[in-house]
């Protein structure tokens, strides 16, 4: 019983340790490969018939989506600041209807030396109650990316004081690749004005 209690202990401290220091064991190798397979996984759900926002046409001379190369820089700890009140927006969709999100909170955080804030939404569906909603637009859209904007899906857990937005990992939505599709548009408080160079690139058919 003593050498199982020491054990337990032993493994409370080392997860106590990693929590602390866990900075320390994330490096760009350990980061880079899970977003590569992340994106080629993604490819791979571009060509399949049930999961692929394109038609049969072009699923089947579909090869793969264009990124910019992982960068570090764009992977940001913002700080999350409440919002007085809680209020229920309207979110415009491209089929010039509506859809309610919750506006949570504010992300400020610095990016080419200069501070910027981008507001953090949840879907009130209540699908990922974990997950916030952050659709905007920067200097890229039109030229290198989606015209539309791009959005970003932010882990989250409620009380936190900060979250990561990691700009890498910012996507299309599904109406860059089919005009079918009903999607978001980034409200006029996420549109930054500064080029966001990380993340998907336009979708050239």
């Amino acid at each position: 019983m003593k050498r199982a209690h020491k054990l337990i202990i032993f493994a409370g401290v080392v997860l106590v340790l990693f929590y602390f220091f866990k900075d320390a064991f994330f490096n760009e190798e350990n980061y880079t490969m899970p977003l590569l397979k992340e994106r080629e996984d993604k490819d791979l759900s571009f060509r399949s018939k049930t999961n692929s926002p394109l038609n049969d046409e072009e699923r089947r001379s579909f090869k793969n989506l264009v990124y910019y190369e992982p960068n570090l820089e764009y992977r940001i700890k913002a700080e999350v600041e409440p919002l007085p009140e809680q209020d229920t927006l309207l979110m415009p969709l491209t089929n010039g209807s509506y859809e309610p999100y919750l506006r949570y909170a504010l992300a400020k955080f610095e990016v080419q030396n200069q501070p910027h804030q981008l507001t953090l939404y949840k879907k009130l569906s209540g699908e990922k109650k974990d997950q916030l909603f952050v659709p905007f637009t920067d200097k890229t859209n039109g030229f290198e990316t989606y015209g539309g904007g791009r959005y970003l899906d932010v882990p989250f857990e409620e009380g936190a004081k900060t979250v990561t937005l990691d700009f890498n990992r910012a996507y299309s939505p599904f109406c860059a690749y089919n005009p079918e599709y009903v999607c978001p548009l980034p409200p006029k408080d996420n549109r930054l004005s500064i080029a966001i160079p990380a993340g998907e690139k336009t979708y050239e058919k």
